[in-house]
């Protein structure tokens, strides 16, 4: 999300972005050049963390686990309660076949459904804010915010079903395991979720142009949502009109805007810090 926020008394312009060896890692997109489809309902998971993680996670389905020998020693070593699946030794050559060209496996693979996300009600049982995405397509871009969702205590990362990168090897490698932690809901109509966020008492901040500077201070006493665009087009109208308020982030001049991933952390921070 590349935007320019507004102004503030003593700031420069700020700115927020805010199976078988013939499938391949990814549902419904590509985990690197020269990745096929994997089954449907299923993905490649591939790289340490996202494998481990997928392996630790007693909510997974697990399929297949491939692995070179120097690949299974070093789960063997991270994972306490041993393997939950067999693996099966492998070669560098079929995995680099299996997730992509450009795909960092570390020498493993994982076949696995993919995750049921629990309901809006259900994780909002949970204490912390929530993140809206409004079509945030890049699967990387998604993977990131996961990540800094789980660092800094995010219930839930939510985004529009349309529009948005299924659960695919490169979305979970950039989340380095957070998909197993943070749930990621698809749901259909955007604006009427902000909607039932606010009656459920969050207060929607859209992170964007045209309104103040974010303050995590000012919601001590909130649960806040924080909505986030898509690179370049930020938030769409329909959207912004859903949100409490909007708010950009505090700027050095020497850079007018960040990529939604960083902007994601560094709002998600702000947030934490005054809790």
């Amino acid at each position: 999300m590349n935007m320019r926020a507004p102004r503030r008394r003593g700031h420069s312009p700020a700115a927020a972005s805010a199976s078988s060896s013939r499938s391949g890692p990814d549902r419904g997109g590509r985990g690197g050049r020269g990745a096929a489809s994997a089954p449907r309902g299923t993905c490649w998971l591939y790289g340490l963390h996202a494998v481990q993680a997928a392996l630790e996670n007693p909510d997974r389905k697990l399929r297949q686990l491939l692995v070179t020998a120097e690949a299974e020693e070093t789960l063997a070593e991270k994972l306490e309660g041993g393997f939950p699946i067999q693996p099966v030794r492998t070669e560098r050559a079929r995995l680099d076949m299996l997730c992509g060209a450009d795909a960092v496996h570390q020498g493993m693979a994982l076949l696995a459904d993919a995750l049921t996300a629990p309901d809006l009600d259900t994780v909002l049982e949970q204490p912390g804010p929530v993140l809206v995405l409004d079509q945030v397509t890049d699967p990387r871009n998604v993977g990131a915010i996961l990540r800094s969702a789980a660092a800094f205590g995010a219930v839930a990362v939510v985004m529009q079903d349309r529009n948005a990168p299924e659960e695919t090897g490169t979305l979970a490698r950039a989340a380095s395991g957070a998909l197993e932690i943070v749930p990621l809901i698809r749901v259909v109509n955007l604006s009427r979720v902000l909607d039932a966020l606010k009656t459920r008492g969050l207060w929607v901040v859209g992170l964007d142009a045209g309104g103040g500077v974010l303050d995590g201070a000012s919601f001590h006493q909130r649960r806040v949502a924080l909505v986030l665009g898509a690179e370049g087009a930020g938030l769409r109208r329909l959207t912004r009109e859903h949100c409490d308020e909007i708010a950009g982030l505090a700027m050095s001049s020497q850079m007018e805007s960040l990529n939604v991933s960083n902007a994601a952390a560094v709002a998600l921070y702000e947030m934490f810090r005054h809790r």
